[in-house]
C-alpha cells in the first residue's frame, strides 16, 4: 500500500475507524439508522480514497483538482454541507410537528375546561 503523505495515511485510518464507531453507535441505539447511512457512506468513501492512492489520484484528475489533499478536503466540505442540509430539513420537520402538537394540546385543554364548567370540577364525576 502506497500513501502519498502522512496526512493521507492518517485520514484513511481515521475514516475506517469512524465506520466502526458509527456502527457501534447504531448497535447501542445512540444513532438512528437514518443518519448512520450517510455517515457510513461518507466514511467508506474517505477510507477508499485514503487507502487506494490510484483511486484518489484518478478522482483528483477527473475533477480537475490540482492536489490530492484538496480532493479529500473538498469531499469533507461537501459532506459537512450535506449533513447541515439534512439537519436543517429534520429541524424544520420537527418544528412543524411541534406546532401541530401545541395547537392540538390547546384544543384539548379548551375542551376539557368546557366540560369542567365554571366551577372547575368535572360535572357529574365528583
Amino acid at each position: 500500500m502506497h500513501f502519498l503523505s502522512r496526512t493521507q495515511e492518517i485520514s484513511a485510518f481515521c475514516a475506517a475507524a469512524l465506520v466502526f464507531v458509527v456502527l457501534e453507535l447504531v448497535r447501542r441505539r445512540r444513532l438512528s439508522e437514518e443518519y448512520s447511512l450517510l455517515w457510513v457512506v461518507a466514511s467508506l468513501a474517505m477510507a477508499i480514497l485514503g487507502f487506494f492512492t490510484p483511486v484518489l489520484q484518478g478522482v483528483t484528475r477527473l475533477l480537475g483538482i490540482r492536489y490530492e489533499s484538496s480532493t479529500a478536503f473538498a469531499f469533507g466540505v461537501a459532506f459537512g454541507i450535506l449533513m447541515l442540509l439534512q439537519m436543517s430539513v429534520q429541524l424544520s420537520r420537527m418544528s412543524r410537528a411541534q406546532h401541530a402538537l401545541t395547537r392540538e394540546l390547546a384544543l384539548v385543554r379548551h375542551e376539557l375546561e368546557a366540560l369542567r364548567g365554571p366551577g372547575g370540577a368535572a360535572q357529574g364525576h365528583a
